[in-house]
């Protein structure tokens, strides 16, 4: 990064973190006037399609005029802390260390980091994919410090848990919170384990968000994870939302739930609940006994594009798409591109659903793994796909993820049941060839254009 280029990541952290402080005194008053504020201590050059949009929806006050006022409904503590890891951290000073790593040590270097505190879980769902990996696996604490002090090095200021169920791991989740104030955590949970105690370190911390799992608002889920655990999902969102705390829903939509998460009253009901984002998941046939049965059809994907397209224009949630939102960050984000995963085991992985590695995070450095064979086959072939609604190298591209993993010699690291690379792809190439007649129209649609 050049000393021109340092000078204006820092001149537009300033003007950020003037504009929240001068929003904290009277929000409602002074979003109108926060944007000539910004204009007062930025380039007028600087992030002009961001600025428009936020001037037209504090114009309009809509629905994401709406959304900034909801994050002043929360615990102020919480929420500053919030604006300053995320936004600042994370998204600004962050990143521009991460460029300037990435040009130094020609290797991508993410934006977050997956961690799996615990293969452990207190629920057995039906179908779960991370239970393939044995209930039995743990990093220490002093190991998840060392990723997080070595990933602040490179850049790197947010951390998201799964598992198994992060939450068992409570005390520890809440330690790292201490020893890193500057970090934002995250942990996808399936919020059983969620009560007034630790809502109380959170209120304490001030940096710890759940993602709660939910795939649709029917006491009919307790048929996958068992008798009484809707209820208990719901009782620990009214909980976070009387203590004006934020936190999102995570959702996996397959053939037999998509109406369902994809429909406004979900959209509502989620909002009501408190939720501040939501984050979809398309279904990956991940596993040796993965059902192919719950892919969509490309009809079925089309209607979660559409929809949630929609939505994002009148409610007032941010939403996320992983599988079909790949326009917005060039493509596949895993391999350390935007993020990757370690799991309990410590095997560092290109994504949450690529179970192959050739690095062991007790074994090397978070950097060294970021230079492994598949890692860097991820950074030289990145995107996999011209169209972007097709990003996934195994997905929709899996010859893809079959030649990267021979190519690389990386290695399954489900130690319950391998899987072979050419195993998961055989699974994926139906779906890959259904799906691109699908894809390729609707990026012609907005783009023009759908070759790879």
């Amino acid at each position: 990064m050049t000393v021109t280029e340092k000078a204006k990541s820092a001149a537009i952290t300033a003007a950020v973190s003037t504009a929240l402080n001068y929003l904290e005194k009277d929000p409602e008053g002074n979003i109108p006037k926060v944007m000539d504020l910004v204009d007062r201590l930025c380039p007028e050059d600087w992030y002009v399609p961001q600025r428009r949009a936020f001037r037209e929806a504090i114009a309009a006050k809509n629905n994401w005029y709406q959304l900034i006022l909801r994050f002043y409904e929360l615990d102020p503590g919480v929420r500053k802390a919030f604006f300053q890891n995320f936004i600042i951290n994370a998204s600004l000073k962050g990143s521009a260390t991460q460029e300037e790593n990435m040009a130094k040590y020609n290797c991508n270097v993410p934006w977050a980091i997956l961690l799996d505190p615990t293969s452990a879980c207190n629920l057995r769902c039906t179908g779960c994919w991370a239970a393939e990996y044995g209930h039995n696996l743990s990093l220490d604490l002093d190991t998840l410090d060392s990723i997080i002090r070595q990933g602040k090095k490179l850049g790197t200021y947010m951390y998201i848990y799964t598992g198994g169920e992060p939450m068992v791991r409570k005390d520890d989740l809440i330690r790292l919170c201490e020893l890193h104030p500057d970090c934002e955590f995250l942990s996808f949970t399936n919020g059983t384990l969620i009560d007034e105690a630790f809502c109380q370190e959170m209120l304490r911390v001030k940096n710890f968000i759940p993602s709660i799992s939910l795939e649709g608002f029917e006491a009919a889920n307790d048929g996958r994870r068992g008798a009484g655990v809707y209820q208990k999902v719901m009782d620990a969102m009214a909980l976070l939302k009387s203590h004006k705390l934020p936190f999102g829903i995570s959702t996996c939509y397959t053939s037999k739930n998509y109406q369902d998460v994809s429909s406004e009253a979900y959209y509502d009901k989620i909002i009501d609940c408190g939720a501040m984002f939501v984050w979809f998941f398309h279904y990956m046939p991940v596993g040796n006994d993965a059902s192919t049965e719950l892919l969509l059809t490309p009809e079925q994907r089309t209607q979660m594009y559409r929809r949630i397209r929609a939505f994002r224009q009148t409610k007032s949630i941010f939403a996320i798409d992983f599988q079909n939102d790949g326009e917005y960050i060039g493509g596949c984000i895993a391999g350390g591109r935007h993020y990757l995963h370690i799991n309990a085991n410590g095997d560092v992985e290109p994504c949450v659903f690529i179970h192959y590695s050739n690095c062991n995070i007790h074994e090397c450095t978070l950097l060294e793994a970021l230079q492994s064979p598949l890692f860097m086959a991820y950074h030289d072939n990145q995107p996999f796909n011209q169209n972007h609604l097709r990003p996934c190298p195994m997905l929709e591209n899996p010859e893809r993820l079959r030649s990267l993993v021979q190519e690389t010699g990386a290695k399954s690291t489900d130690l319950q049941s391998p899987e072979s690379a050419a195993h998961l792809c055989e699974k994926c190439e139906p779906y890959a060839a259904a799906w691109k007649g699908t894809a390729d129209a609707l990026w012609a649609e907005s783009h023009g254009t759908g070759k790879e």
